[in-house]
């Protein structure tokens, strides 16, 4: 029972610097939902599409969480989007 402790924790320990290592490569975009207008900050690296399907892309892809929320801070401003 001992040695299933100790490899799990190394393997637990192996996950983390891994993932610790690896590059974020993180994309944003914005999405509108059509019935509401409520627009929303995308994750691109989400591997899934958002759901339902009743949105569209309105914006371009950026690459940092701060300008998407700059994007749509904007989008609010223009009357583009509702909170």
């Amino acid at each position: 029972m001992h040695r299933i402790s100790v490899l799990c924790a190394a393997v637990g320990l192996a996950v983390t610097a891994f993932v610790a290592a690896s590059p974020a490569e993180a994309s944003y975009h914005l999405i509108r939902w059509q019935d509401t207008g409520f627009c929303q900050i995308w994750d691109e690296s989400i591997p899934t599409t958002p759901w339902p399907s009743d949105y569209s892309r309105v914006s371009a892809t950026v690459p940092t969480f701060g300008d998407a929320l700059m994007l749509k801070d904007q989008a609010l401003m223009n009357g583009h989007c509702t909170w």
